[in-house]
C-alpha cells in the first residue's frame, strides 16, 4: 500500500521577516524543510535544468559567463517589465513544483515545512498545504533587517516588497502566525510550540 502523503506546512513571510530563521529552527527540531528558493537557485545555477529555457526566452544576455542566471540583470528586467516576470515564473514554477513534490514524497520526517517566499502570491499552494504559517513583523523592521544583511537601499527594498503580497493579505491567509518583532530566542519559543502542534496533527489517527 502506498504511504499517505506527509503533513505539509506552508511557511512564508515578507522579505526580512525572518522566514529563514524560523525554517532553520523547524529543521533543528526534526522537520523536513523544503525551500523552494533553494530549488530555484539549483535550477538557475550553471548547468541547471532551467537555464536552456531562460536563455531561449530572454536571450544569452541574461546568462552570466559562468553559465548561471545573471540574477542582477534578471531582477532589473522583471521589475521594469511585468511580462518578463510572468515568463520567468512560467519557466520556473512547474519545475519547482515538480521537485518540491518529489522531495515531499520521499521524506521520512514527521512533517514537512514547505518554505515558499511567494506562497500567498502564487495562489496554488493552499491545496498543497495542510496548514499555512506566516512569519510576521512590521515593515520598518523588515526594511532595517534587509538593509543590514544586503546593503540594498530603502527604495530597492520597497520595490521588492511591493511585488509581494501586502502584510494584511498574508496575515489573512495564515492559520498560524510567528511574531518575529523581538529576539531570535522569542521566535524559537514560538516555533517550538508550533512544532509540538504540528507533530500532533501529523500523527496518524489510529484505525478503529
Amino acid at each position: 500500500m502506498k504511504p499517505s502523503r506527509p503533513y505539509v506546512v506552508g511557511l512564508s513571510g515578507g522579505i526580512g521577516s525572518g522566514k529563514s530563521a524560523a525554517a532553520e529552527r523547524f529543521a533543528a527540531l526534526g522537520a523536513a524543510v523544503i525551500d523552494t528558493d533553494a530549488i530555484a537557485h539549483q535550477l538557475t545555477a550553471a548547468g541547471g535544468a532551467a537555464i536552456p529555457a531562460i536563455a531561449h526566452t530572454f536571450g544569452p544576455g541574461l546568462i552570466a559567463p559562468a553559465g548561471n542566471l545573471d540574477r542582477a540583470a534578471m531582477r532589473a528586467l522583471v521589475f521594469t517589465r511585468p511580462e518578463a516576470r510572468r515568463q520567468l515564473e512560467g519557466i520556473l514554477h512547474p519545475m519547482i513544483r515538480a521537485e518540491s513534490e518529489r522531495l515531499i514524497a520521499q521524506t521520512c520526517a514527521p512533517y514537512v515545512i514547505l518554505a515558499v517566499p511567494l506562497l500567498i502570491e502564487s495562489g496554488n499552494y493552499r491545496g498543497r498545504c495542510d496548514r499555512i504559517c506566516i512569519v510576521d513583523c512590521p515593515e520598518d523592521i523588515q526594511i532595517a533587517r534587509v538593509q543590514q544583511r544586503s546593503g540594498l537601499d530603502e527604495k530597492q527594498i520597497r520595490a521588492i516588497m511591493q511585488a509581494q503580497a501586502c502584510r494584511t493579505d498574508r496575515l489573512a491567509a495564515a492559520d498560524d502566525v510567528l511574531d518575529n518583532t523581538g529576539s531570535l530566542a522569542a521566535l524559537h519559543t514560538q516555533v517550538d510550540a508550533l512544532h509540538q502542534r504540528y507533530l500532533a496533527a501529523a500523527r496518524p489517527t489510529p484505525s478503529v
